[in-house]
């Protein structure tokens, strides 16, 4: 027992002080105290292997009911799969027979038709909601990565626990390559730091595809396109990690720190916008608890919104900016590379890499904005039928 253990502090904070008497004293007190719990004869040594034992029989005991448990569970588990996919097989024959049936039924049948098809779509997203919490084969990205290894969380507290850190994770990961970014934009400028600030951007977008694939596992209502961005992100992080020193990386250099530390500093902004709406919509009954920062959206969201859409169609607008950039950058090795003819024994060989990213850079960058042009759609579809719900505070 540490001496600094027994001292207290008082209500008015300051620290009571003992003598070295008082000290020794509450430590042979304590330390007697210890010495009842610890055997030293040969008789107390007996009583508590006795009692071991007895201890040790119950957790034998205990492992063999939680491992009959588990085949119970396991058992149920194939079950209810199973049954829910013979029952999506019936629902759908079901439903394709009504559709024949519609063409030559009455009136009062068309909506005795119409109550069982939306009933087969109320089921259906039943269904979703239990399938997630049962095993799934993982997707093709899954098992390639991790193999055939059963990655649902069989709770809601794990399930809500593993999203809480993915949010968590991309927040202090958009926070430290803001500030790495700054780093080797105006303190830094090294080829080696510039490698490991971009061996960084692929290991978090690589990161973030396994972690979206796993919360879809677990019933996430992920969009393909966002995860698609991710893969995308990684190629082109890794093209600027396999770009080798020279000319035109020192020309792109500037320009791509600056556009991370930009976009970085957008992607801070819309977590909190975000976060907040998701929180509201979930506090409204309107949202999944499995849901991303990227889902849903309301007409009192324009409040904050309108302060983060320039800031968003800047962004866009600066990565298109890049896809120019480098489309130019490689039309210009070219041209002096065929001046020169010697395209084959050039030893910067860096146009075939300039050409790849500034095609995906365009393409990224138009499917993007393709991606905001539904969303504001969405918004005004949504903000003519929303009724405004006065919350307290």
């Amino acid at each position: 027992m540490c001496v600094s253990k027994i001292a207290r502090r008082s209500d008015n904070g300051r620290t009571d002080r003992y003598s070295l008497h008082s000290y020794l004293g509450t430590f042979h007190q304590i330390h007697s105290l210890e010495m009842l719990f610890n055997p030293t004869g040969l008789n107390e040594c007996l009583q508590e292997w006795e009692d071991l034992e007895k201890d040790y029989q119950q957790v034998q005991e205990t492992h063999r009911l939680y491992k009959q448990k588990l085949e119970e569970v396991s058992k149920l588990q194939d079950s209810c799969s199973s049954s829910i996919a013979r029952q999506r097989k019936k629902l759908k024959d079901l439903n394709e027979s009504l559709q024949e049936c519609r063409a030559v039924a009455s009136s009062d049948d068309v909506n005795k038709i119409d109550e069982i098809q939306d009933s087969i779509k109320e089921r259906s997203n039943v269904f979703f909601e239990m399938e997630a919490f049962l095993p799934k084969k993982n997707e093709l990205y899954l098992s390639l990565v991790l193999g055939n290894v059963n990655v649902t969380l069989l709770n809601k507290q794990s399930k809500f626990a593993y999203k809480d850190e993915y949010e968590k994770f991309k927040l202090y990961l958009t926070v430290l390559l803001l500030l790495f970014s700054f780093t080797c934009r105006f303190l830094v400028s090294y080829r080696v730091v510039d490698a490991l600030f971009n061996f960084l951007l692929v290991w978090y977008y690589c990161t973030l595809t396994i972690r979206e694939s796993i919360l879809i596992n677990n019933g996430s209502k992920i969009k393909g396109w966002w995860v698609f961005q991710h893969y995308v992100s990684t190629f082109l992080s890794g093209v600027m990690l396999t770009w080798p020193d020279g000319e035109l990386y020192q020309m792109f250099r500037n320009q791509f720190l600056s556009y991370s530390m930009y976009i970085n500093f957008v992607q801070f902004l819309q977590y909190y916008y975000q976060s907040g709406c998701l929180y509201r919509l979930r506090a409204l009954g309107e949202r999944h608890n499995m849901d991303l920062t990227v889902e849903g959206f309301q007409s009192w969201m324009w409040r904050g919104l309108t302060f983060l859409l320039p800031f968003l169609f800047l962004g866009h607008f600066f990565q298109l900016y890049n896809g120019i950039t480098l489309f130019q950058m490689a039309a210009s090795r070219m041209e002096r590379v065929a001046q020169s003819q010697s395209f084959i024994n050039d030893r910067h060989k860096g146009t075939a890499e300039l050409f790849i990213k500034a095609i995906y850079v365009l393409y990224e960058c138009f499917f993007k904005c393709q991606c905001v042009n539904i969303l504001l759609l969405k918004c005004f579809q949504q903000k003519k039928n929303f009724r405004f719900v006065v919350q307290p505070g």
